[in-house]
């Protein structure tokens, strides 16, 4: 049972009226008249929805009627409801939606673009507003009932609109998500065949999936026998004429286990069979999430959010998701507007002098808050310090859910005011800056990007930009092009981006080398 403790203190929040803000329309009301307010209440479904037309006391003017989800079937709803509006005197009025997954979206978009103002009621406050006239009686007429209840009572909200880059973002990156579950689910298949046919083989490698050693054995021999009888200068030979670079240690590895390597299963061929196929899947999956991951990043880099990579501990694909399930920062009124939405508070129970705070609330926005917890893993992991903050809170007895909370909390505050400011805040966070140009190159390098796109991104990101940074984001790039002219290893297409983008900050090119001095 949980302490109750008193707060005599805390601060209160002061309300300017009891709906929400974004739902209150009540000087509209007053404006025209409540009789001469309508309210459409509408209940969408898959292939048709139904609706009603009520002025602001709920009197029933157009009663519940379906519509099909067509043309005809908007076209004749819009008219029907411009009748009534004519005959009735409504001089003023909104439309309320339900949300109903993405069903609603199709009838949003229909009285949108007739002119009419189009809100959303979340089902939870339909709920709320149906049980106590309807209890155990849930219908399309008790729905709309609730839904006008709900709209009455402040609870349908204007949604903002984002821009398309803001939704493409959103859309990228939610696919990706689910693309990367995917290949989680079909890695435990490939292991779980893979012992079927093959037992220990998969522990000789350190990591699975990136050994390209591990996969030509499996695809050229059938049987562990097979690389028993191969030797170990034939499996060198192997690997040789497949240009596989391999360690001889790890020949000798998988030579040892061929040798005490036990019976597989005697459907072992099947196994290997289904292996084979699902690692197909796997790779292809691989390819897809790379080439969002690099549309991603073409889509952040036209937002401010890219000022986040100056961040430690936070790369481009944690600052895509966290920038597509935010949308535009103008949406959002301060820092506590963000946490609010992901609902990285908790939950209160007050009643008169007992004041108690539990877990966090249940409801809100859950991708979000995801995203934010993510990265509040890797500061926590990389930032040294947050690491140094979790450490201490460890020390002091803190619950861990606490630690990851209070770090996910300063870090929306220092987003918000570095995203909202177009600056790099300044923070014991951010001592140790990294260097966005520098971050995106790598980003792209690792993912093998087009040197066009690589130049478009990197062009974007600039924009976002102050003189002063673009001073301090050329000296890491100098020396990068310094390397690379000097002949040091590296990858040669950065001697080709490198001075176009010394150039676009301002910075002259490099000398290179006198003619005739060879290069080290």
């Amino acid at each position: 049972m949980a302490a109750v403790r008193f707060r005599r203190y805390r601060q209160k929040r002061r309300f300017r009226f009891v709906q929400k803000p974004r739902g209150a329309f009540h000087p509209r009301v007053q404006k025209v008249g409540p009789e001469h307010f309508g309210v459409v209440s509408v209940d969408p479904a898959k292939a048709r929805s139904k609706w009603m037309l009520c002025d602001f006391y709920g009197n029933i003017i157009v009663p519940p009627t379906f519509l099909v989800h067509d043309r005809i079937g908007f076209d004749q709803a819009l008219s029907n409801i411009r009748q009534a509006m004519t005959g009735r005197h409504l001089h003023d009025l909104l439309i309320a939606i339900e949300r109903t997954g993405s069903y609603h979206r199709i009838v949003q978009r229909a009285f949108s673009g007739a002119g009419f103002e189009t809100r959303i009621v979340h089902p939870f406050a339909t709920k709320q507003h149906r049980q106590p006239s309807d209890p155990g009686n849930k219908t399309d007429d008790t729905d709309l009932m609730a839904i006008h209840r709900s709209a009455i009572g402040g609870f349908a909200l204007i949604e903002q609109p984002w821009d398309q880059t803001s939704r493409e973002l959103c859309l990228l990156i939610r696919y990706r998500r689910d693309l990367v579950r995917q290949t989680s689910r079909l890695a435990c298949q490939i292991r779980e065949h893979l012992e079927a046919s093959w037992p220990g083989y998969a522990a000789n490698f350190y990591n699975l999936w990136l050994s390209e050693v591990a996969w030509e054995f499996f695809d050229q021999f059938e049987t562990p026998d097979d690389i028993l009888a191969a030797g170990a200068q034939g499996l060198r030979d192997r690997l040789r004429q497949a240009q596989v670079r391999f360690h001889r240690e790890t020949v000798e590895r998988v030579l040892n286990w061929a040798r005490t390597a036990p019976a597989g299963e005697r459907e072992a061929m099947l196994h290997r069979r289904i292996v084979m196929a699902l690692r197909a899947d796997r790779q292809q999956k691989c390819r897809e999430i790379q080439a969002l991951e690099r549309e991603s990043a073409a889509r952040l880099v036209r937002t401010p959010y890219i000022l986040l990579l100056s961040f430690p501990g936070i790369n481009v694909v944690s600052d895509a998701d966290f920038a597509g399930e935010m949308g535009p920062i103008e949406h959002y009124a301060n820092n506590r507007t963000i946490t609010g939405r992901a609902g990285l508070y908790p939950s209160r129970y007050q009643s008169d002098q007992v004041d108690t705070s539990g877990a966090l609330v249940r409801l809100g926005n859950r991708r979000l808050r995801a995203a934010i917890m993510a990265i509040a893993d890797n500061l926590m992991g990389c930032n040294h310090y947050f690491r140094v903050l979790a450490h201490r809170w460890k020390d002091q007895g803190k619950d861990p859910r606490y630690s990851h909370v209070k770090i996910a909390s300063r870090f929306c505050r220092i987003a918000f005011q570095m995203v909202a400011g177009r600056q790099i805040f300044h923070h014991p966070g951010v001592q140790q800056r990294h260097y966005i140009l520098e971050k995106l190159l790598a980003f792209h390098r690792e993912h093998e990007t087009p040197a066009d796109q690589m130049l478009a991104d990197v062009e974007a990101a600039m924009t976002y930009l102050t003189p002063k940074m673009r001073r301090m984001e050329a000296q890491p790039l100098a020396e990068q092009l310094r390397q690379v002219q000097e002949g040091r290893r590296g990858p040669q297409l950065l001697g080709d981006i490198l001075p176009i983008v010394l150039a676009r900050l301002g910075v002259g090119g490099l000398q290179s080398r006198a003619s005739g001095e060879r290069p080290r």
